[in-house]
């Protein structure tokens, strides 16, 4: 299990299109492409953004549904997170953890790849301890010269 912070808001629906070789065939992912989820997540569990960042393709995509629910380009993971700093601050919430499962999906085709993990969330509101069961976090992957990277991810709200 892996833990991460994150958003007591969600976030919602992710439009990720990536085009894959379409001579290769879907397979479980065994290419080292979950690397980066686990390498953000990390990042995060140490409140290290260069390694959050570094994490990410360039452009990458995110979703969430805090103000301004897209980030997009070659620094939107960074600029995710700091938008992510200040919401949780005005909102009082604090000790973000979310617990990752194994993953539900975990499919390469070429040099792309599509993960889906299941996730708990917990976190503090105004020092109030809250759990969120059953979330997802999907990710869209993409092996570049230096290695497998996000390309983009979305969280849905467990209950």
């Amino acid at each position: 299990m892996r833990r991460i912070r994150h958003s007591n808001y969600v976030l919602m629906g992710l439009l990720a299109f990536a085009s894959v070789a379409p001579a290769a065939a879907a397979a479980t992912g065994t290419a080292g492409e979950l690397a980066p989820v686990y390498q953000f997540v990390e990042g995060v569990n140490h409140d290290d953004a260069a390694a959050e960042a570094a994490a990410c393709a360039a452009p990458v995509v995110v979703v969430d549904d805090f103000a301004p629910h897209l980030w997009q380009g070659a620094t939107a993971c960074a600029d995710w997170a700091g938008a992510f700093s200040v919401f949780a601050r005005q909102s009082k919430i604090t000790d973000n953890h979310i617990t990752l499962g194994a993953p539900l999906h975990d499919d390469v085709t070429g040099d792309r790849a599509y993960a889906v993990f299941p996730a708990t969330y917990t976190y503090k509101l105004g020092g109030k301890p809250t759990t969120e069961n059953g979330a997802v976090w999907t990710l869209v992957l993409k092996k570049t010269a230096a290695g497998w990277r996000i390309a983009a991810w979305t969280w849905a709200e467990g209950h």
